[in-house]
Formats: C-alpha cells, structure tokens, sequence
C-alpha cells in the first residue's frame, strides 16, 4: 500500500533533505577550508615580495592602523641590518563591479615601489586589465609627493584603461588612500625610515578630501 502524502510527510522528507545537504556541505568546507586558505596565504605572502623593495629579506607579521574611522592591514619590512626598507599596505577602494583588493607596497621615502591586484570582479576586457603590466607598471616609482595620484581626466597623471574611467579612478584613489596610511604609519613611535633616522612623515594634503571618502 502507497504511504499517502500528507504535510507531515512532506515536511519530514524536506527536513531529512536539509540535514543530509547541510552535512554534506559541513564534510566539503571541512575537507577545503585548510587548502583554501593555505592558497590564500601563499598567494598574499606573494604578493607582499613583488611589492617590496629587493633589499627587503624579513617581512613582519601584519600590523593594523585606524585611519578616519577605517582599519587597514599591513607588513613592514626589514633589510639584513635590520633597518626599515618598506612597507606592504592592503586598501580595497570600489570599483565598477566591486571592491579592488590591492597591495600597496612603498619604500621607505614613501615613494610607490610596485603594486598588485589581489582579487577584483571589473568587465573583462576592460575594467579587468588592471591587472595587466600595461596598466600597472606606471605605478612603479610613483613619487606622490611629486605626482598626483589621479587619471588625467580628473587633472592627475595616471594613464587611464581604456572605456575603464571608473576603475582607473578607482585604483587611483586607492593608492591615495594607502600614501595617507603610509604617512599615518610613519607618525606613529615606529617610523619607517630607521636606515637614515630622518622623519619620514609625508604631506599627503594634495589627496582632497573627496578622495578620501570616495572609492568610485
């Protein structure tokens, strides 16, 4: 005789569903999460050596620092004397399809050493080609005290992607973003120029406060 079908039935078998997929799930996330965050580890720790200077041998365990209300992480760096030669920064500013995750590396005069995308959902085929040396290379030696950082449309002198003006700003702004944290960095009882003892302090003013507060 067939089990007639009735709501307690139905609920029963939708429950019994539930908790096998939801165990299944469990068992899946159990078995990835430590490969998966393993890769993430490797490929931040990655990141951080492709924006550091080359005299840099020792990068310390990341640091946080509060800057207008927001936390941002990131690694100083430290020559074989020990003193400091970078610093690392992580800044996430919004762009057409999202939040760009970059790492912002610097020396220690503050001028831009390399920069590098850590994950990003921009158009492929244009917002996307940030990630490509065409685009970021001009980044490389970016002196902000000397240079503004912000596409020539705007009045700056970052070459924007082409059909890609709001991811171009986007970037722009977040390398702004990190300059600033960088000069908060420096104020701090640790400075980042212990190879020569001078302040390295920078005056970031010429990042307006509409940049600032604006990730788009």
């Amino acid at each position: 005789m067939a089990v007639q079908s009735t709501f307690k039935n139905m609920t029963i078998c939708l429950l019994a569903i539930c908790l096998v997929c939801s165990a299944l799930l469990a068992g899946v996330y159990a078995l990835t999460a430590e490969p998966i965050a393993a890769a993430s580890a490797a490929k931040n720790e990655a990141a951080i050596k492709e924006v550091l200077p080359d005299t840099a041998v020792t990068v310390e365990e990341e640091r946080t620092v509060e800057m207008n209300g927001q936390t941002y992480t990131y690694n100083l760096a430290y020559d074989e004397q020990g003193n400091t030669v970078g610093c690392a920064i992580n800044v996430s500013p919004l762009g057409f399809g999202g939040p760009i995750s970059i790492k912002v590396g610097f020396d220690a005069s503050g001028v831009i050493w390399n920069t590098k995308v850590l994950s990003q959902a921009e158009t492929p085929g244009l917002g996307a080609k940030c990630t490509e040396a065409s685009f970021s290379d001009q980044f490389k030696g970016f002196d902000p005290s000397a240079k503004k950082l912000a596409v020539r449309k705007d009045g700056g002198d970052v070459d924007a992607i082409t059909a890609s003006t709001i991811t171009s700003r986007a970037y722009a702004n977040g390398l702004a973003v990190a300059v600033n944290v960088f000069a908060t960095i420096a104020g701090t009882p640790m400075p980042l120029d212990a190879a020569t003892g001078a302040t390295a302090a920078q005056d970031a003013s010429y990042v307006s406060d509409e940049v600032e507060k604006s990730n788009n």
